[in-house]
């Protein structure tokens, strides 16, 4: 299973609990059999660097609210020219966020 699917499943029994919120849209899903079905869009959740990226920073003090074992795709470059670079897929656990629990990162002064 990839990350994205991973992730979507989790954000689907989050809102199913009432942990997260849906976006107002809705999405129709189709399941290996081919049968479909129409669900709420549950809001995104992101991990701490995941956030960062988008331009946000979690509070302090916030617990995550959920924890998924995700695939990290590592690739060490080679030292020298006659050596390929080592491609690496593990697992991972990580720490995921919903959009309540950050806020916009401060800009840098100066810049």
């Amino acid at each position: 299973m990839t990350n994205e699917m991973i992730i979507f499943n989790e954000r689907i029994r989050l809102m199913n609990e009432g942990i997260l919120e849906g976006t107002g849209n809705r999405i129709v899903v189709e399941d290996v059999e081919g049968n479909k079905l129409e669900l709420d869009e549950p809001e995104e959740i992101h991990t701490f660097l995941g956030w960062k990226k988008l331009g946000y920073s979690v509070m302090k003090g916030q617990k995550a609210i959920s924890k998924l074992v995700i695939w990290k795709h590592v690739i060490k470059k080679a030292k020298s020219e006659n050596e390929e670079d080592d491609e690496k897929m593990f697992q991972k656990l990580a720490f995921f966020f919903k959009a309540s629990q950050v806020e916009p990162l401060k800009e840098q002064k100066g810049v």
